[in-house]
């Protein structure tokens, strides 16, 4: 769970927690006429502070209490002094009650196979499995399956904060182009570059017929992998050498080391440069993959009839009625009049069933294929999507460079988080002041 600023959150004090409701039963004792007799209760659980139509009990409190104060363990943070950490703690039970409460009423959920894959994530982030995991958080005492439900809560949190915060934020095109003529800009968008190298090694005192010798063993390797072969299976036999080679990851053209720096610039993706001597040796290296740079994707531009089966028109019937139009348009009809009479894409229907310039993955699977399948100007069969019937028309092709495209989605995107995280510390402290919180 995100820790809450705590300048951020209403200054009202933690009360004393033994003033709490009580939640207990009566404990019964039996007389030999079997009738049962009550005796003193026995609490089960306190109430320590009402939110809105949610209660937070003392037994939640104990129990995150605990675990802030493990979580601390073995850190160099020190933590607040014992009421402070109290205070901020049940501020913070209060936020995510109110924010709990608002996913429930707008009917957020978080299905079953949704926090599978979240606790799958999670896992591999820890480079373990989901049953290693498990076994890890009972080795340390905590409950897997409190866990999970606590992974759900967050999500819950995060999709409502999502919703409410990210419509308070507002990205104009000038700032957009303010931000990518910054220094901080120029660089969050430069280019990114993944090569994989590999280094035969010299000694510093090796003689001209060392040098001779390493070097035209670096050109062998070099040309089994432009004929082909696969650069770490090359390289992995490393005969008389010791070579060492690995996968550099992305890294801009700052962060690579100088020799790889006009390599960068110069190959096409998939290249591999001639041997480059320096003083460690030759060093063999093929560009992998870039971004930023020259990205060309291909475009799809079409256009198509959505009709949905409904009480009226079950599925077989609809398929039917889209077979029809098909039909028509085979025999001289023009597509757009009959997609703005019958199709019941709403976003597209007034376009004559116009989806403009799409990129690969964009549309659902059945969709792309069928789009992938059908020539230009050419009508595809009826098919089925999770939306209904469609029949769809190719109307052109283009290779587009949308590198300009991804600068400004990138800048885009790092201020709107820049700009979430102020808004997100505002409307947590709207929330909190028209919320009914009673402590007691």
């Amino acid at each position: 769970m995100k820790n809450v600023n705590k300048k951020t959150l209403a200054s009202t004090l933690l009360r004393p927690l033994l003033l709490g409701g009580l939640f207990s039963l009566a404990s019964l004792s039996y007389s030999q006429g079997s009738e049962a007799v009550i005796s003193t209760p026995i609490t089960l659980d306190r109430i320590i502070a009402i939110v809105d139509d949610d209660v937070i009990l003392a037994s939640e409190y104990r129990e995150r209490y605990e675990s802030v104060k493990a979580n601390f363990d073995g850190t160099q943070q020190a933590l607040p002094d014992d009421k402070e950490l109290q205070r901020q703690i049940l501020d913070q039970l209060v936020l995510e009650s109110i924010q709990l409460q608002m996913a429930y009423r707008a009917g957020v959920r978080i299905s079953d196979e949704q926090l599978n894959e979240t606790l799958g994530r999670i896992a591999q982030q820890n480079r373990v499995t989901v049953a290693q995991f498990k076994t890890m958080l009972e080795k340390e005492g905590r409950s897997y399956i409190a866990v999970r439900e606590q992974i759900r809560k967050d999500l819950l949190i995060q999709r409502v904060q999502s919703g409410n915060v990210s419509r308070r934020i507002q990205i104009s095109d000038q700032e957009i182009e303010n931000y990518l003529s910054s220094e901080e800009g120029r660089k969050l968008t430069a280019p990114e570059y993944r090569f994989l190298h590999a280094l035969i090694p010299l000694a510093s005192d090796a003689g001209q017929a060392q040098e001779i010798k390493a070097q035209e063993y670096a050109y062998a390797l070099t040309q089994k992998v432009r004929k082909g072969a696969e650069f770490n299976k090359v390289v992995g036999d490393g005969g008389p050498y010791n070579i060492n080679s690995s996968d550099l990851g992305w890294r801009k053209l700052d962060d690579l080391p100088d020799f790889l720096t006009e390599s960068a610039t110069t190959l096409d993706q998939g290249q591999v440069a001639d041997p480059i001597r320096n003083a460690s040796g030759f060093h063999i290296v093929q560009l992998l993959s870039k971004r930023g740079d020259g990205e060309i994707i291909p475009q799809t531009q079409a256009r198509h009839i959505l009709l949905k089966p409904s009480a009226i028109r079950d599925d077989k019937a609809t398929e039917a009625e889209v077979k029809a139009l098909r039909q028509r348009i085979l025999n001289g009809e023009d597509f757009a009049e009959l997609a703005r009479e019958f199709s019941e894409d709403i976003g597209s229907a007034s376009e004559g069933g116009d989806l403009s310039w799409t990129n690969p993955g964009q549309l659902v699977p059945e969709f792309q294929k069928a789009m992938d399948s059908t020539k230009i100007d050419g009508v595809s069969p009826a098919f089925r999507s999770q939306y209904g019937w469609h029949i769809l028309q190719v109307l052109g092709r283009r290779d587009k460079d949308v590198t300009e495209d991804m600068r400004r989605r990138i800048a885009g995107n790092h201020l709107h988080d820049r700009k979430f995280k102020d808004e997100l510390q505002i409307w947590l402290q709207q929330i909190r002041d028209e919320a009914y919180v009673d402590y007691k």
